[in-house]
C-alpha cells in the first residue's frame, strides 16, 4: 500500500519537533566543503524567504522560481521567493510575504503561515537567511513580476522522498572540483542554500511521517 500523501499536519509537526537536528538535515544536500555559519566577526546581511504550499489532486506542492539572468545575485538559479529584509519589516515572514507579493503577485493571498525552517548561512552573497513556510487554500494566480522571476515552478512534496528527484554532479569551482548534490525539478538543478532549505524539510518530514 502506497504511502499517503503529506498533509498539512504533517508539515506543521515537522516544523515543531523538540530537538530535532536541523544542521545535519541540511547537509545532505549541501555543496562538499561548504560552510554554514558566518565567519568570526562577520555580520551577515539578512533576508526572509517563503516556503510556500498548496494543494492539488495529488497533494501539497512547493513553490520554487526561476530567477531572471540579468539579476546581480545568484542569476539565473532556483529559489523560493524571498529577498532582503527592510528596515520597517518587523519580522522575517512579514519579509518573506512582502517579497512574495512583489515577485508573484500573491498580496492579498490568504496565505497560513505554519512556522520555520532554521537559519541558513549562504557564504558567497554572505546573507543570513531566514525561511517561513506557509500555506494557501488552493492553488494561486501567479502574477510574476518579469523584471525578477524567469519561471514559477512546482515541486510536490511528496517527491521529496523520491531519489529519483535527487542527484550529485562535480563542479569545477575557483579551480577545485566540488561535489554539488541537487534535486531535480522540472529539467532544472535545485542546489545550493535553496537544496539545503528543502533538505531539512524533508528529513523533518521523514521523521514525522516514518518515511
Amino acid at each position: 500500500m502506497p504511502p499517503q500523501h503529506v498533509s498539512l499536519k504533517d508539515i506543521q509537526d515537522a516544523l515543531h519537533l523538540p530537538g530535532f537536528d536541523s544542521a545535519s538535515a541540511q547537509l545532505k544536500m549541501a555543496p562538499e566543503g561548504r560552510g554554514m555559519r558566518p565567519p568570526p566577526g562577520v555580520q551577515p546581511r539578512q533576508a526572509g524567504v517563503l516556503v510556500l504550499l498548496f494543494p492539488d489532486s495529488a497533494g501539497l506542492n512547493l513553490v520554487l522560481t526561476r530567477r531572471t539572468d540579468h539579476l546581480r545575485g545568484h542569476s539565473g538559479q532556483i529559489s523560493f521567493p524571498g529577498g532582503s529584509r527592510d528596515p520597517q519589516d518587523d519580522s522575517f515572514t512579514e519579509t518573506a510575504l512582502r517579497e512574495t507579493c512583489e515577485e508573484l503577485g500573491l498580496c492579498d493571498a490568504p496565505i497560513q503561515v505554519l512556522g520555520e525552517l532554521s537559519p541558513l548561512y549562504i557564504p558567497p552573497s554572505n546573507f543570513q537567511v531566514f525561511p517561513t513556510v506557509g500555506a494557501l487554500p488552493e492553488r494561486p494566480v501567479f502574477r510574476p513580476n518579469t523584471a525578477e522571476v524567469a519561471e514559477v515552478l512546482y515541486l510536490s512534496v511528496d517527491a521529496l522522498f523520491d531519489t529519483r528527484y535527487k542527484s550529485q554532479e562535480t563542479w569545477v569551482r575557483n579551480g577545485t572540483d566540488i561535489l554539488i548534490p541537487f534535486y531535480a525539478v522540472n529539467g532544472h538543478k535545485v542546489w545550493g542554500a535553496t537544496a539545503v532549505m528543502l533538505s531539512e524539510l524533508e528529513h523533518r518530514l521523514r521523521a514525522v511521517t516514518q518515511r
